[in-house]
């Protein structure tokens, strides 16, 4: 499904121009090597854009390289050289050591490289006449790296000689660029078919993706721009063992995708990855996204809905889309005339996938593909769920990441198999997975103060609890209606850690919370007697006395009288709720009838 649903989106952003055409790579360039009519090296010109990026309050100017589209670039590991290079060992031949330019090294290898260089780029344009094609013929044949050790266009370079891309062209005129010359395309176009041609004959099969008769792919491209990737890229489909054969088939013949098919699923996946707009990382993973049109209104939309990022939609359009979607959540109608009306197909397929590097392959740790309008009513559902309190607050997958780790780490991390678990439990409406709430409820007990138990956390619980109960089992404010022992208990807690704080007049910077409430949610009949019994000696001190009484009373009244001895994981989280919504309807207003007249009636 995936390398089909890649092979499509090819062909759409292919119709628009937004990918390469077949034969071609995109080479980031920093640098031009300006030749002369002689073929003689007169001065090394800075190609690089300088951008505004914001560095801290403040915008400071960077140096990015330019993207060029030059003759498709090798990708094996060897030494093997390119059609118009642009890699520093192979066009000079020289190392930079500690400022130094040698041509020396323990495996001969800038010679070596160097010489396929020459060799490759004198064959290619054998016949080829330009006055910027002559001018490289001449730098081949006599540039003598042992020769330029103390150029100093090279030596200005400093540190950035080996990590940069460098391009030809002739003085006087860097617009016009070597592998830009009209005759130089043509030959390399017509090469490079003619060796495709040749490759055809290696092994015929049916294609796996069109069932069409023809040549199978034997190492498919490598995909860049995963995070904790190789810089020189992944392999998404990759037989290297033995084991892996079939039917006496190598490498990527196991496969069966056809070289066409193989070319445009990763020159898709490659243009995904490139853009900021389909992809976000969640700790080590990648999720990529896209929709099968040409628009990026969906893309938009997702991003700040579920990951809390949008810098091309406009501010009110956002908020006037989140608030009638979520709006719609409880109708169930998510799609028809509003969104077309906002550019937005509600139909189109969406697809959504996380990738993760493991050596010098990429592991695909999940891949939804579903309706847009679909998806749009899953992630509202799941908004809806999360909800606590009266006034609608959206929480992105981001900020639920955040209350699954410490507050004091800076280096701890989710578990990748948590978070593929989460996202297609969101995106498909589908019960939360388990490690969700045992997370949460770990970060309650361990943390201190008020991350403890928050509006998030306690959101995500209930959302973990309704739909594992397939009903609303918590509600989105306190439920007086609720008798569920575990939820009772949180309740009681925060009653009395209530009458501690009043007692103190507010002044405690440790109170029961703290000591009290992990084996309080776990174990209720071994803590709460002696946390009640505390109690007695700060009531004295509170100022609505007969109020507290009262309240805790009506609590222990419907836990007939007795404490669960232990509360389980979806009681303990029935017990963080309880706790938590309890603790919050302290703060809500009162009305101005129940001020004037002093009534003491639990909240």
């Amino acid at each position: 499904m995936l390398i089909h649903a890649l092979c499509d989106y090819y062909d759409i952003l292919a119709k628009e121009g937004k990918v390469l055409p077949e034969g071609y790579s995109s080479v980031k360039i920093h640098y031009l090597i300006s030749l002369t009519e002689d073929g003689k090296m007169d001065g090394i010109i800075d190609h690089q854009d300088t951008v505004q990026v914001p560095s801290g309050k403040k915008l400071k100017e960077k140096k990015v390289p330019k993207d060029l589209q030059m003759p498709k670039r090798t990708e094996k590991s060897g030494i093997e050289a390119n059609i118009a290079e642009h890699r520093s060992l192979y066009i000079f031949g020289l190392n930079l050591d500690k400022d130094i330019l040698t041509p020396d090294d323990r495996t001969n290898k800038a010679k070596k490289s160097h010489q396929a260089f020459v060799e490759a780029n004198l064959g290619f344009i054998e016949g080829l006449h330009t006055p910027l094609i002559d001018a490289f013929r001449s730098f081949l044949l006599n540039w003598k790296p042992e020769d330029e050790t103390e150029n100093p266009w090279l030596l200005g370079l400093g540190k950035d000689y080996g990590k940069s891309g460098y391009a030809f062209c002739l003085s006087g005129h860097p617009e016009c660029l070597l592998h830009e010359e009209k005759k130089f395309k043509e030959k390399w176009e017509q090469w490079y078919q003619d060796k495709k041609a040749k490759e055809k004959d290696s092994h015929i099969a049916q294609d796996a993706i069109s069932g069409e008769q023809t040549s199978i792919a034997r190492i498919h491209n490598k995909i860049k721009g995963v995070y904790g990737g190789l810089a020189t890229g992944s392999v998404l489909v990759g037989f290297n063992n033995p084991s892996e054969n079939s039917y006496g088939n190598e490498q990527s013949y196991n496969s069966n995708i056809s070289e066409t098919a193989m070319n445009k699923y990763t020159e898709a996946l490659n243009y995904l990855l490139s853009n900021d707009r389909h992809k976000v990382l969640i700790d080590d993973m990648t999720v990529v996204f896209w929709a099968m049109d040409t628009g990026e209104a969906c893309e938009n939309l997702l991003m700040d809905i579920l990951f809390g990022q949008s810098d091309k939609m406009k501010a009110e359009q956002t908020e006037r889309m989140l608030a009638k979607l979520f709006q719609d959540a409880g109708k169930g109608t998510v799609g028809g005339e509003r969104l077309t009306l906002d550019g937005i197909d509600e139909n189109v397929d969406f697809y959504m996938m996380g990738l993760k590097p493991n050596s010098s392959r990429l592991s695909l740790k999940f891949l939804v593909r579903k309706k847009y309008a679909d998806i749009l009513w899953n992630i509202a559902r799941f908004q809806n769920d999360l909800q606590m309190g009266k006034e609608f607050h959206s929480v992105s997958i981001m900020r639920i990441k955040r209350e699954l780790l410490s507050q004091k780490s800076k280096n701890e991390k989710v578990n990748p198999a948590l978070l593929s678990s989460l996202m297609e439990s969101m995106i498909n409406g589908t019960r939360l997975p388990v490690s969700l709430l045992e997370n949460v409820l770990r970060r309650v007990k361990a943390d201190l103060g008020d991350q403890k138990v928050n509006a998030v956390r306690a959101g995500i619980i209930k959302a973990w609890i309704n739909r594992a109960s397939k009903k609303e089992e918590l509600k989105v404010a306190l439920d007086r209606e609720n008798y569920r022992p575990a939820y009772l208990c949180g309740r009681l807690f925060a009653v009395l850690e209530k009458i501690q704080q009043e007692a103190s007049g507010n002044s405690l910077n440790r109170t029961i919370k703290d000591g009290y409430f992990a084996s309080a949610s776990a174990r209720p009949s071994m803590v709460f007697p002696k946390l009640i019994r505390l109690s007695q000696y700060h009531l004295n001190k509170v100022k609505s006395p007969v109020y507290f009484n009262k309240l805790t009373g009506e609590i222990i009244g419907h836990l007939d009288g007795g404490f669960p001895d232990t509360l389980f994981l979806k009681e303990q989280g029935e017990f963080v709720v309880g706790y938590y919504q309890q603790y919050q309807s302290f703060f809500e207003k009162k009305n101005k009838e129940e001020d004037k007249n002093g009534s003491e009636q639990p909240v």
